[in-house]
């Protein structure tokens, strides 16, 4: 392993992001309620150009007079190619309550996008007084935040998490798909004259865990848009934390449940993890490396994957 250590991301609970437009005020109390661990009042593709003004008006409102309970308080800003998302920065930072925890940038296609934001946020931290540091999540869903996502994960300190955007993605790389997330019909391998689906968003899934678990921040998995889908959702969700990710945005309530589902280790995962622990104490206890746990070798490596259990599990109880 290099010698620089692979810092360790932050702990809180990310299982399930839900989203709601910041014009549709109806909806806050409801999502300050569910058992998301996050909610992202989103003033982007969500809200009509015409609505963006009073949806900002509105979470700063917001803010103030909703008990958000132990939620982490996420707001999307438009996009830095639009002419509104300074005044988005702007004004939460300058009229919402400290009680907003971050700030998502969509789109961000290389360093330089943060480091915009990042500026123009500190600067308003300075002059106002914050006390709270405002973290930042941003959104790979382009061909050139693809092929920045290293410079990206390494660009500011207040970066926290990483979600992948299936929909705006695929329409970067030119997909041949109207679908967000999921399965795609045409992604297929032939053997025997059956069908065998693939998965397309792996390879991109695949380069922000790295990229997010180098420099210490949360990878996190985007929209599934058919809500319809149970199990679709659920299959996603599970490939996504196999790869590494943390957690699944909801776009509908019902996508709520299956993401903590997912993200949530299981009881019996858990007991396991532990006594993989408990049997490497012993084995170290003997001057032993390794040890055989239920008919298979667990070593050091190991250790390393039943405590990232371990922790996500103590983490979430908490």
């Amino acid at each position: 392993m290099s010698f620089r250590v692979q810092p360790t991301p932050p702990a809180r609970p990310n299982r399930c992001q839900l989203f709601g437009p910041g014009s549709n005020t109806k909806l806050f109390p409801k999502m300050a309620a569910s058992a998301a661990d996050v909610i992202n009042l989103d003033l982007e593709d969500s809200v009509a150009p015409n609505d963006k003004a009073q949806a900002r008006r509105n979470i700063i409102q917001a803010s103030h007079e909703i008990d958000w309970g132990n939620k982490y308080l996420s707001v999307r800003i438009n996009g830095l190619d639009t002419p509104y998302w300074y005044r988005d920065v702007v004004e939460l930072l300058e009229e919402g309550s400290e009680r907003i925890d971050q700030i998502m940038i969509p789109k961000v296609g290389c360093a330089a996008d943060v480091y915009a934001v990042d500026a123009l946020v500190t600067a308003i931290e300075t002059a106002k007084g914050r006390t709270k540091k405002i973290s930042l999540e941003v959104i790979i869903e382009s061909a050139a935040g693809l092929a920045h996502v290293e410079e990206i994960a390494a660009s500011s300190p207040r970066l926290q998490a990483m979600s992948l955007g299936a929909a705006d993605f695929a329409a970067s790389m030119g997909m041949q798909t109207t679908g967000i997330g999921g399965t795609q019909e045409n992604y297929y391998m032939l053997r025997n004259g059956e069908k065998h689906w693939s998965d397309p968003w792996h390879w991109a899934q695949a380069a922000i865990v790295a990229a997010c678990r180098t420099h210490g921040i949360l990878p996190v998995d985007g929209p599934f848009g058919d809500f319809s889908d149970d199990d679709g959702f659920r299959a996603q969700a599970l490939r996504s934390a196999t790869l590494g990710m943390v957690g699944k945005w909801a776009i509908h309530p019902k996508q709520i449940s299956l993401a903590n589902e997912v993200f949530t280790p299981s009881d019996e995962a858990v007991t396991e993890a532990r006594e993989i622990l408990a049997a490497m104490e012993e084995a170290k206890a003997r001057g032993e490396g390794a040890t055989v746990y239920k008919g298979r070798l667990v070593d050091i490596a190991s250790i390393k994957q039943a405590e990232v259990i371990v922790r996500q599990a103590e983490m979430i109880k908490d």
